[in-house]
């Protein structure tokens, strides 16, 4: 087996690699971005790997990518499964792998207190590739904080080539993210990434899509041919602001934005339906009873009638995104708005619903990509072109 040197020619996906005592952390935020927040939230957000993935060239047959995973644990909760690791070859899907050794961290909702416990480096191992000249790509783990410790292959590596295919630069909430899909390829911007033929930097920092200056600021600096942003349900969550703030700060945000792209094609995606937040305000907590019978669920704690006094629902916010769009788009015509209902509507959610009243399944992952990718790669979409 040669041992690959892991540089940063061979890695997709993340904005940063800072080197650490085992080797490299991708990270999604920058340095700068990540001193200005001190949120736990956000640091364990913007370190999990989503979208991130080593790409290379080689004849191997055999490789083997050595971790250190960071484990989370949520007193009360339902154990989590292991990060997957999913593998492609030129492309198609040739399997997946997990890794029980890492680290550990113990939270607890209740308290907010989290305790860390190092653990073992582990090793996945993916054998039987094709003896061809091939381009292999590992998918990290899209919920698991990973550091890349070594590579080896049992032939030489060298970077893929440049295929000539557009960058989209996305950001979101956790759905973006990627909570509770089956695996790092298929999240929903995975999937609509992989049928739009486009190369994915995913910024879908799970709890954290909080129109953030510094995660503004992050985008306009990240080299892209296409931009968009999903913006609604964290501010719900967290219940943040209120209406008077959020008009102000989603302008700030897209100048912000502009300033690095000033022509590029830029979507503004609304919350998808997520029916304990459609007239209800914020706060989300956690549903007690539902967690003492080992379930995950969340409900809406505040009152609709807070509406009255600037609290923000989803309803409120589409209408306001959907206004800010329109009247930006007379002077931008590369601004376009999706209302995040045509991915995830009424009738998807009688058919598959929210099993937390929050976050959809596996299935309803692949429903929001593939119908973000016929809405916005399609023909007569914003982001439509000629796919590399």
């Amino acid at each position: 087996m040669h041992a690959i040197p892991l540089t940063a020619a061979l890695i997709r996906g993340a904005l940063e690699l800072e080197r650490t005592a085992q080797g490299l952390l991708p990270h999604r935020l920058p340095a700068r971005a990540r001193a200005q927040c001190a949120d736990p939230q956000l640091a364990l957000a913007e370190s999990q790997p989503s979208g991130v993935r080593l790409a290379f060239r080689t004849r191997a047959t055999t490789v083997e990518l050595d971790t250190l995973p960071t484990k989370r644990v949520y007193t009360g909760a339902p154990p989590r499964p292991d990060g997957v690791y999913d593998l492609l070859v030129d492309g198609r899907p040739a399997g997946s792998a997990t890794l029980a050794a890492g680290d550990t961290l113990t939270i607890d909702l209740a308290t907010g207190s989290a305790e860390h416990r190092p653990g073992p480096v582990g090793t996945v191992r993916f054998t039987g590739l094709p003896d061809t000249v091939k381009d292999v790509e590992i998918w990290l783990p899209h919920n698991e904080t990973t550091e890349l410790v070594a590579l080896r292959a049992d032939a030489p590596v060298e970077p893929v080539p440049d295929r000539g295919r557009r960058v989209w630069l996305h950001h979101g909430s956790s759905l973006s993210h990627g909570s509770d899909a089956a695996g790092p390829t298929t999240t929903w911007p995975a999937l609509a990434a992989s049928l739009g033929a486009v190369e994915l930097i995913n910024l879908g920092l799970g709890g954290s899509a909080l129109l953030d200056p510094f995660t503004a600021r992050a985008l306009r600096d990240t080299p892209a041919d296409l931009v968009s942003v999903k913006l609604g349900i964290n501010l719900v969550n967290a219940d943040l602001m209120r209406l008077r703030a959020f008009g102000p700060a989603v302008h700030g945000f897209l100048d912000t934005i502009r300033e690095g792209h000033p022509d590029t094609p830029l979507l503004v995606v609304s919350p998808v339906l997520c029916p304990i937040h459609e007239g209800t305000p914020g706060p989300t907590a956690m549903d007690l009873a539902a967690l003492g019978e080992g379930r995950l669920r969340y409900r809406a704690t505040g009152d609709p009638a807070e509406r009255a006094a600037g609290k923000l629902t989803l309803a409120v916010i589409r209408e306001e995104l959907a206004r800010i769009v329109r009247e930006r788009a007379a002077g931008d015509p590369a601004l376009h708005y999706l209302d995040g209902r045509e991915l995830y509507g009424e009738a998807d959610f009688a058919e598959l619903p929210l099993p937390d009243g929050l976050h959809p399944d596996p299935a309803g992952h692949r429903r929001i990509g593939e119908r973000f990718a016929a809405l916005a790669f399609g023909a007569g979409g914003p982001f439509a072109g000629t796919a590399g």
